[in-house]
């Protein structure tokens, strides 16, 4: 299996200023490695993390999705990061997947922050996604869905994890430990990207965006600043060690159900 170059976007975001934070990752955007494949920016990172799904919702056909084409034309890379979609009367916190060609495919948030009242706001999603490039598996999740692991079992369905996120400060050591314990568990790559700075609710976030190897080791962290973090993932060490250390074949068969 090919490696892939992944790139992690950590910023902080502007406070309902969609274009303005269009503006911002543009910027950081002009830092990425020619040989990057997959560019990950953070949740909801044109607006923030806002209850005010109604005033700052958009349509699939709204700026920051064709920024989001544009870009990914432009680059001539996949990018993706969670935006507030109105589709069918219902808001969504939707995780856009945006390949070069432009066909958006889309995860929506299935376990909402209940503590932020984010159930209130949004719609969850229904289903798991996984999706390709190239050669590698991967399956996007966002945010409070790392706490749920049952959700996200591999399957042998994925090879990465993505997490997008708006994790706030104080909870910055459950952040580290449970990508870690998604990459162990799962025996698959994963990938947070954070934000930084306070928000418009007076939350802080220290970044911390990470990726992790399937057996829990750091492959790289950012500091607490504004960053592009690229690494290059070995598929075929993910598959040698899944190989020589198939845990994977002794998982519970079991299937959910609502």
């Amino acid at each position: 299996m090919q490696p892939l170059t992944l790139s992690l976007v950590q910023s902080h975001t502007l406070w309902h200023q969609p274009e303005a934070n269009r503006d911002l990752f543009d910027g950081l955007l002009s830092k990425l490695p020619a040989d990057s494949q997959l560019v990950v920016l953070p949740e909801m990172f044109s607006t923030g993390f806002s209850m005010a799904s109604a005033d700052i919702a958009e349509p699939m056909t709204g700026p920051t999705v064709r920024w989001m084409q544009a870009t990914a034309s432009r680059l001539q890379k996949v990018i993706c990061g969670s935006v507030v979609i109105e589709e069918g009367g219902k808001i969504f916190n939707r995780f856009l997947w945006v390949p070069p060609d432009g066909v958006v495919a889309t995860y929506d948030k299935r376990h909402r922050f209940r503590m932020a009242d984010e159930h209130q706001f949004y719609q969850a999603g229904g289903a798991k996604v996984c999706l390709t490039l190239g050669e590698w598996r991967i399956c996007p999740m966002i945010c409070y869905d790392l706490r749920f692991p049952v959700w996200f079992r591999n399957r042998q369905d994925y090879d990465l994890l993505i997490c997008v996120a708006n994790w706030p400060q104080a909870r910055q050591d459950a952040w580290h430990t449970l990508l870690k314990a998604r990459a162990i568990e799962n025996q698959a790559y994963v990938a947070g990207v954070n934000i930084l700075g306070t928000d418009g609710n007076g939350v802080a976030y220290a970044g911390g965006s990470s990726i992790y190897a399937a057996d829990g080791m750091v492959v790289g962290e950012a500091a607490d600043k504004a960053t592009v973090m690229t690494h290059r993932l070995s598929g075929d060490a993910l598959k040698d060690l899944r190989k020589s250390f198939p845990v994977w074949q002794d998982a519970d068969d079991f299937l959910l159900t609502e």
